[in-house]
């Protein structure tokens, strides 16, 4: 692997992909249009360098952990491709470019909301809760689902419904869907020593939290559909998805099989950014009709 491309797999990119999905209706539908481009523009690099630097914090702080899991250990850090040193600093500098590229081009409130999630996410998330309690992903959820409070406040100067709607289905998304990497990685992260739903109230319990969940998403999901701008093209797919959710929810709390959970795991990356693309769609369409 190259050094540029080792430093990228420090950012988790497969993530940030959710920041582009999350962050684009959220600035559609705060400014009831579509803002220049200069600004959209501007806002996600801004939000994806903040949510790299997160992940690559994460990544350097969880270094020794992922030496020890299957699934982890041939990332840069644990493999020796990039030393310690270099991968915090590289951390520090996303940070601060994604942090003041934000003040810059799209107000204080997008920053200082981008500078609260990193610090929520090393100091509370990876450094405090992990470790100690597998409820540290409600914590988490915060973090993860920053991209669309970022865009409202980029759009408004602060926060309003638009953002909370959003940042409310990406938080209520993440619970099922880490429960569901608990189930099928159980031994992985017991080697590391992280504390696992599975392990702390059972495998039954954790399969209901898991429906649970899945339940309170699929209206949560919907309530978008309210604000102007959005029609049934995104009703259709976020009701239709929601439906495919519930179902394989409830296969895993029948099976309660790896299989099972492999499967609501994969499912559930589909069903978040199939709801935030018909959201594009759904946008779109009514910004050239």
């Amino acid at each position: 692997m190259s050094a540029a491309a080792s430093y990228l797999a420090l950012t988790k990119p497969r993530i940030l992909p959710l920041v582009l999905f999350s962050g684009l209706p959220a600035l559609v539908l705060a400014g009831g249009g579509w803002p220049t481009p200069s600004l959209t523009a501007w806002t996600l690099l801004g939000t994806a360098l903040a949510a790299a630097a997160a992940n690559a914090f994460n990544s350097y702080l969880e270094r020794d952990q992922d030496a020890l899991m299957d699934r982890t250990q041939d990332r840069p850090l644990p493999s020796g491709e990039i030393r310690p040193g270099p991968a915090l600093a590289f951390a520090l500098l996303l940070a601060f470019l994604g942090v003041s590229l934000l003040w810059l081009e799209a107000g204080p409130a997008p920053a200082l909301i981008a500078l609260a999630a990193i610090a929520i996410y090393v100091f509370v998330y990876t450094i405090w809760l992990k470790p100690r309690t597998p409820f540290a992903v409600i914590v988490g959820g915060i973090s993860g689902a920053i991209a669309p409070l970022i865009g409202d406040a980029a759009i408004n100067g602060s926060i309003g419904m638009v953002g909370w709607m959003l940042f409310a289905i990406i938080f209520v998304w993440q619970p099922p869907h880490f429960y569901a990497i608990a189930l099928f990685r159980r031994d992985d992260y017991a080697r590391a020593g992280f504390p696992m739903l599975p392990d702390r109230i059972g495998v039954d319990a954790t399969c209901n939290r898991i429906v649970a969940w899945s339940v309170a998403l699929v209206p949560v999901a919907l309530l978008p559909a309210t604000l102007p701008g959005l029609g049934w093209l995104y009703v259709a797919v976020a009701a239709g998805l929601g439906v495919v959710f519930l179902q394989r929810a409830w296969r895993l709390r029948v099976h309660k099989d790896e299989q099972s959970a492999r499967g609501l795991f994969l499912f559930s990356l589909v069903y978040l950014l199939g709801c935030f693309a018909a959201m594009i769609v759904d946008l779109a369409l009514g910004a050239w009709l």
